[in-house]
């Protein structure tokens, strides 16, 4: 049946139907193009499209673990993405040559000659990334090193005017195929370590079993040594019995151990020498008490004699002068015996070798 066919109202419904429909598909594909541009933007965003970035070149010994679109990291975060994996050139020292993009402003951290790259093991499957490392010191500003890429604000966006030269010490113009070389620090594979570790113990597997062999005749040994030190304990449980009855002898308050070391009758004997040490310490300090009492009876005596000798020369205060003076009496009586001439012949003097004494003459005589 033909639309003509149709009543107006039906024809007039139908209309209206295709007309949402058609608004239908034209906001679908609207917010189709809207999600796919917004996928685009994010995508562009991830991918720098948006932002400078500046290209960076390293040499490594093996690519294993690497492909184009791995991101780079600086400072633990994603800083760029890998973008070329060539082998070098068999002149060439290392192997694989690995170019990589830093997004801004990621450049601005990398020094020269300062930073380098770091090859790391990112799992256990083999796989590797590469992380820059942040030029300069903690804490610090070296201004030996400056920043590899120089940027200028043109319209109020950065843009990258210039690259240092190594060993020119300048900025050299900066365009879409410049690069800059960074060193690498290459570690190997977690799989290439473990393959080492492998390769050292079976190496060290022979030594390992050998190892165990001795011990397990060491172990044998021991249990060995075990029943014999049983039967050695089960001999000496006699002696062990004696001894602790020895020992309970031993703490009786009763003089074990003298009774032991000493014979039965010493104890009497012993007993009687101290009584009789005893009196005679007892007569002696009898007999020292008398005596001191007679030494203090005779010190009182001269005590006394000295005192009335004492009060004697203080009541007969001229006695002295008295005696001194009949002293003197005696000798001069003694001279004049001497001199008188019925005596002078019982007072010679005895005579001597000495020479005779020197006659002085009177004044005014001649010799």
């Amino acid at each position: 049946m033909g639309l003509e066919d149709l009543t107006p109202q039906l024809r007039t419904r139908l209309g209206r139907v295709e007309r949402l429909a058609g608004l239908f598909v034209g906001l679908s594909a609207i917010l189709l193009l809207f999600g796919f541009g917004v996928y685009l933007y994010q995508a562009g965003v991830r991918k720098g499209w948006f932002v400078t970035q500046v290209t960076y070149y390293t040499y490594v010994d093996s690519a294993a673990g690497f492909k184009v679109g791995d991101p780079v990291k600086l400072m633990g975060f994603d800083a760029g993405e890998i973008t070329r994996i060539l082998p070098s050139k068999p002149e060439d020292r290392y192997n694989v040559y690995v170019e990589f993009k830093i997004k801004s402003p990621n450049y601005g951290y990398i020094w020269s000659p300062d930073s380098h790259v770091i090859v790391n093991s990112g799992d256990f499957l083999g796989h590797r990334y590469l992380e820059v490392t942040k030029g300069g010191s903690p804490f610090s500003t070296n201004l030996q090193y400056r920043a590899t890429f120089r940027e200028e604000m043109r319209n109020g966006k950065p843009v990258v005017t210039g690259m240092w030269v190594l060993g020119e010490n300048h900025y050299a113009p900066f365009t879409r195929d410049s690069k800059y070389w960074l060193s690498s620090d290459e570690s190997p594979a977690v799989t290439e370590r473990l393959d080492a570790i492998a390769k050292q113990v079976e190496e060290a597997l022979p030594n390992i079993l050998s190892l165990t062999n001795r011990l397990a005749s060491i172990l044998n040994n021991g249990a060995e040594a075990a029943t014999n030190l049983n039967s050695i304990t089960t001999s000496m449980r006699p002696i062990a019995e004696n001894l602790s009855e020895i020992t309970t002898q031993l703490r009786d308050t009763n003089g074990s151990l003298g009774r032991w070391l000493v014979s039965t009758n010493f104890g009497p004997q012993l007993d009687k020498t101290m009584a009789s040490a005893n009196s005679m310490l007892s007569d002696v300090d009898t007999n020292l008490s008398t005596l001191l009492e007679k030494l203090a009876f005779s010190l009182d005596n001269l005590a006394g004699i000295t005192s009335n000798l004492n009060s004697q020369v203080q009541v007969n205060t001229n006695i002295l002068t008295s005696i001194s003076d009949a002293v003197v009496h005696t000798d001069q009586l003694i001279q004049g015996l001497k001199r008188h001439w019925l005596l002078r012949s019982a007072f010679k003097e005895t005579p001597t070798n000495r020479p005779p004494a020197k006659v002085t003459p009177p004044m005014g005589s001649k010799r």
